[in-house]
């Protein structure tokens, strides 16, 4: 398949954002049953799409490349968890030999990733994103819908390093009262790796996770306990747009970041688009509908990067900056199905 030049103009949604960033579920089942995503009184194993309605490997190659025609740059690999997808690395592979896709990366609750890594980085992945949300134990088994073993996900991230994946982000989504007692020890393991933690303010995606806003822990809250016995300075930003406030460790010990859409909301400088398992895109992660792709891809990569185009250009999303008001809307889609 013969790659296709860039656009000359660039869409920009109608409030002069472009698209830089695509974030693509490979499949919406998942291997945990997190509250905040997917608890498991309100999605059962019986969830999930055939085979069949996913999209396939020559339609998500077809997206991708349409999208880098736009602009987009930025490719990460979301589900679900993404692992579960058969035959993985043949994809990623695919996908890093698209022209104009810089930065190929992926988030994984990293338990099957011991056994991945090193096929996923001979493949061209070149960043990966494990989410932890607690090192101890109980709490971690606990909050993975007693599904999961910290000890699988510490083996998978050493195991990512060793396969060269040397500079991961350690994603923790931080609830009070269930799991902000963690966030010291977290700081602590991690200090000194190599690896960057970020602290996530629980957010009001989806509709069966039972936000409150009682359990958001401000990132300036949590910013100043951790400053308060490992002295933080501020760090520019990477790029525009990057989600993350960073902040380096004095002593020379690394960063931590904090995404903090709850209290201090980025919507301005927003340049994502998700795409869910079976075809269809979201243009924010707070949307509560989507546009269904699968049936325009067989057009071709061209005319498909003209369909995306428009609709990128009448994307007016700002969902995090009005939050409460009355048109702010209360459907959202669900976190497991565009990965967050």
């Amino acid at each position: 398949m013969n790659a296709q030049p860039r656009t000359a103009v660039m869409p920009l949604d109608r409030l002069g954002r472009p698209l830089r960033d695509l974030r693509l579920s490979v499949i919406e089942a998942c291997n945990f049953r997190c509250g905040y995503c997917m608890p498991a009184d309100r999605v059962d194993d019986r969830h999930g799409l055939d085979a069949g309605s996913r999209m396939d490997f020559d339609e998500i190659e077809t997206l991708v490349r349409a999208a880098a025609q736009l602009g987009v740059s930025k490719l990460r690999i979301t589900g679900g968890e993404p692992l579960l997808r058969k035959r993985l690395p043949e994809l990623i592979a695919r996908l890093a030999r698209v022209d104009g896709i810089d930065d190929l990366a992926m988030t994984t609750n990293g338990t099957l990733l011991a056994r991945h890594a090193q096929a996923l980085r001979d493949a061209g992945l070149r960043r990966l994103t494990v989410s932890l949300d607690a090192l101890d134990p109980h709490l971690f088994r606990t909050l993975s819908g007693d599904r999961g073993e910290v000890a699988d996900v510490l083996a998978g991230i050493a195991a990512a390093q060793a396969a060269g994946f040397a500079n991961l982000k350690i994603n923790c989504v931080v609830q009070r009262g269930v799991n902000d007692g963690e966030a010291m020890r977290l700081v602590e393991h991690f200090r000194g790796s190599g690896h960057v933690l970020r602290f996530i303010e629980y957010m009001d995606v989806g509709t069966c996770n039972g936000w409150q806003r009682e359990r958001v822990v401000p990132s300036a809250e949590l910013r100043d306990r951790i400053h308060a016995r490992w002295p933080l300075r501020a760090l520019d930003a990477n790029y525009r747009g990057e989600v993350a406030e960073r902040h380096a460790f004095v002593d020379g010990s690394g960063e931590v970041g904090f995404v903090s859409s709850v209290t201090a909301p980025f919507c301005g400088d927003c340049h994502r688009a998700r795409v869910s398992a079976d075809g269809t895109l979201y243009t924010c992660l707070f949307a509560a509908s989507g546009t269904a792709l699968r049936p325009l891809l067989a057009s071709g990569e061209v005319a498909f990067a003209d369909h995306l185009a428009r609709i990128w250009t009448a994307r007016a999303d700002r969902y995090s900056e009005i939050r409460g008001r009355v048109d702010a809307g209360t459907r959202h889609v669900e976190m497991f199905l565009v990965g967050g």
